[in-house]
């Protein structure tokens, strides 16, 4: 699974790199890599078209290194954005999923469904992992967002915000990791 990270941190942000070792160690190999901004260490993310461009090098990096696994793509906020945006323009019958760890449907405290609007065309099935208190997709919307889309998984994280946190003991990690397993597992037969 290739795993692309957010606008605010690169590949081995703590989350990412705990998100890598858990899903590693329930049988889930990930491919990190960086957008060309952090690897420039530019504040500001890439043009969707350098972001699209940096996934579509990172799919085929995975099935390079890996050609008998089924390949899934998946991003932290970001990251998962520019992943469904490349796979609504770009339908590829070697990508057989796509996880979301926290979809930015909107800026905070400006509520929209202007950034979902390429999902209709993404044809594989999709995973949302969103917390209750994500302040860049308040939950009526994403969830609004979701319904109508046939491949789409929502996953509810009680009390989390974007970055997953949930209060100071409550860890989400296991959370994710599990609800990501499950969901590989059905769809990957």
């Amino acid at each position: 699974m290739t795993l692309a990270h957010g606008a605010g941190a690169g590949m081995d942000h703590a989350f990412m790199a705990t998100l890598a070792a858990g899903l590693a160690e329930v049988g889930i190999a990930t491919l990190r890599f960086n957008f060309p901004f952090t690897e420039q260490k530019k504040m500001r993310p890439d043009t969707p078209a350098v972001a699209h461009q940096t996934i579509e090098a990172a799919i085929d990096k995975a099935l390079e290194l890996y050609p008998s696994f089924p390949l899934l793509i998946s991003g932290k906020s970001f990251g998962g954005r520019m992943s469904s945006q490349y796979l609504a323009l770009h339908q590829r019958k070697d990508v057989k999923g796509i996880i979301f760890y926290g979809f930015p449907l909107h800026p905070a405290g400006k509520p929209s469904t202007d950034r979902a609007e390429h999902l209709k065309d993404v044809k594989v099935p999709m995973l949302f992992l969103q917390g209750t208190k994500d302040t860049l997709a308040t939950w009526d919307l994403i969830e609004a967002v979701c319904k109508p889309l046939k491949k789409a998984s929502l996953v509810k994280l009680e009390g989390a915000d974007h970055s997953f946190k949930a209060g100071r003991k409550v860890d989400t990690m296991p959370l994710l990791i599990e609800a990501t397993k499950n969901w590989i597992e059905k769809i990957i037969k």
